[in-house]
């Protein structure tokens, strides 16, 4: 039996190695993806086009358009006069912030009074729009807490220095930097091994089957446990491989520290890419072409990233959804990957993970062979 699988494994590898193209596809797309995400994927926002309209004209006026100019999270290209040109521009998605200061802006701020300032925001994008109006609040408010400071230096110096304050000190833990590519390069592995492991293990078989050779195959006296083996160790392997090669991108260009231990890290990988070749697995048990398999690969591909956390909050989703994500692998294996890197944490934190990493593999497995006894028969 061993000896029948060698012979599997090898003719894989063999396959492999004789195709250019596949080399070539296991290799460039994981490199290229992950410098896309790592330069690209970022939940800030910065340098939105905006437009300022200033009615008041005054030094206080300037000063704070000074601000929003200077801030780097909004880059002024408009000077208007007048609303009009503002929705013209926002209607065209020339910019996507208008911010307005009023007349009188100076004379209430000088009488002690709250001065409005209006935003308008392109809500087409609604993400954009939320931090952008965050963005123009903080701006607006410690404006606001230095005017009345200088305000009360100049009329009552005195009461000034009794004025209370509270002071954030902001202290993130494992990210100091708050660095985005920190966050999305771990999750690119999961993501990457996904798609790979996915379409590899489903496309061998369907392949096979495809052009005739698997009823050839199963005549010898390989049997299908031999065979389901045959055809997923391999890629096993290469799942493990494309681990390491995203991972030494992801820490040697972009600096993302690895605080983790590489074994805890290794069983992590391995009971995904378990899960994951079950499902390729399953898929080639119902599709007869490579371009079936490809069309239910991807049926399956995007709820599982959809559902996994990776850009999304799972918080933020609908209960019904928020349980449906317990279904989802690469959920789970995202929280392992960010704990190792980021974390440092091992499995004496990350053993829930693994154990529904497991049991989820377990199922996945003994469905997707049963399945594939029945479709061989």
């Amino acid at each position: 039996m061993l000896r029948r699988i060698l012979n599997m494994l090898r003719k894989e590898f063999l396959q492999l190695g004789r195709d250019r193209w596949a080399r070539i596809q296991l290799i460039a797309p994981p490199i290229i993806q992950v410098l896309i995400f790592g330069y690209a994927a970022t939940f800030e926002v910065n340098r939105v086009w905006t437009a300022m309209l200033d009615f008041d004209h005054s030094q206080e006026s300037r000063e704070l358009t000074a601000r929003f100019a200077g801030n780097g999270r909004f880059q002024i290209s408009h000077v208007l006069s007048n609303r009009d040109q503002a929705r013209d521009l926002i209607d065209r998605s020339r910019v996507a912030v208008a911010i307005q200061i009023n007349p009188q802006f100076s004379e209430l701020l000088r009488k002690g009074q709250t001065a409005p300032v209006q935003v308008i925001v392109d809500g087409t994008n609604s993400n954009t729009a939320l931090l952008a109006i965050d963005y123009v609040n903080q701006i607006a408010t410690q404006f606001g807490q230095d005017y009345q400071r200088d305000y009360l230096n100049r009329i009552a110096p005195k009461y000034s220095l009794l004025l209370p304050t509270v002071q954030m000190e902001e202290r993130p833990w494992y990210n100091p930097g708050l660095n985005s590519q920190w966050f999305f390069v771990p999750g690119v592995i999961g993501s990457l091994i996904l798609v790979t492991v996915l379409n590899l293990t489903a496309f061998a078989i369907v392949r096979e089957r495809e052009i005739g050779t698997l009823e050839q195959i199963m005549v010898t006296p390989i049997s299908p446990v031999e065979l389901i083996l045959g055809k997923t160790v391999p890629f096993f392997f290469v799942g493990l491989a494309e681990v390491a090669l995203v991972t030494l991108v992801g820490t040697l260009w972009f600096s993302v520290p690895f605080r983790g231990s590489l074994l805890v890290m290794l069983l992590g990988s391995s009971l995904f890419l378990v899960s994951i070749q079950a499902v390729g697995l399953l898929i080639s048990t119902v599709c007869s072409t490579q371009q079936q398999a490809f069309a239910s690969g991807f049926f399956f591909i995007t709820p599982a990233f959809t559902l996994s956390g990776f850009a999304f909050p799972i918080a933020s989703m609908p209960i019904a959804m928020q349980w449906l994500t317990y279904l989802d692998p690469l959920r789970y294996y995202l929280v392992v990957l960010r704990g190792i890197f980021l974390k440092g944490t091992g499995l004496a934190v990350l053993w829930p993970q693994m154990f529904a990493m497991a049991l989820l593999a377990s199922l996945l497995l003994a469905l997707s062979v049963l399945r594939f006894h029945k479709s061989l028969d």
